[in-house]
């Protein structure tokens, strides 16, 4: 990790884990072709970490590549429910302790479980470092074994 940077509970979290990671600090982007142009990757490349409700005080991480949106049915299925939401901003802050377009399951304020789309394992992704700007890149396997993700095919092309 680079000396230059503000850690942030990420930052620490995958310092911790024994994670090998390069930050990356870029101003803001409005768009994910930004962010990829930003960061030096494919839009494909970037981790979107979503948060899901699966009953009121139950939530989860979903991680999906940035090209893919979540399959609803997919992972209702998966998760045998018939029911998933996604909480609005300050519900996903209060769970998480990171404001939307910053939320990474590293070093949330809460460990709640982690499921990753079967198209990460394998791959070296950019996601959230928990500030808006910056971000982390890592193999995504190390990653995925560190957070106990399950890996399904929950997503579909945008």
């Amino acid at each position: 990790m680079s000396e230059h940077i503000d850690a942030t509970p990420a930052t620490n979290h995958a310092s911790e884990l024994g994670l090998d990671f390069v930050v990356t600090q870029h101003g803001p982007v409005a768009s994910l072709a930004e962010a990829a142009a930003a960061r030096g990757v494919t839009p494909a490349d970037i981790i979107k970490t979503l948060v899901v409700r699966r009953a009121d005080d139950d939530f989860l991480f979903v991680l999906v590549p940035g090209d893919r949106e979540i399959s609803w049915p997919k992972l209702r299925g998966l998760l045998g429910v018939n029911r998933l939401s996604m909480p609005d901003a300050a519900t996903a802050k209060a769970v998480t302790g990171y404001e939307r377009g910053t939320i990474t399951p590293l070093g949330a304020s809460t460990a709640w479980p982690v499921i990753a789309d079967a198209s990460i394992p394998g791959r070296r992704i950019s996601m959230g470092a928990g500030r808006h700007g910056m971000a982390l890149s890592l193999d995504a396997d190390p990653l995925l074994q560190a957070l106990a993700a399950r890996v399904a095919d929950i997503s579909e092309p945008q």
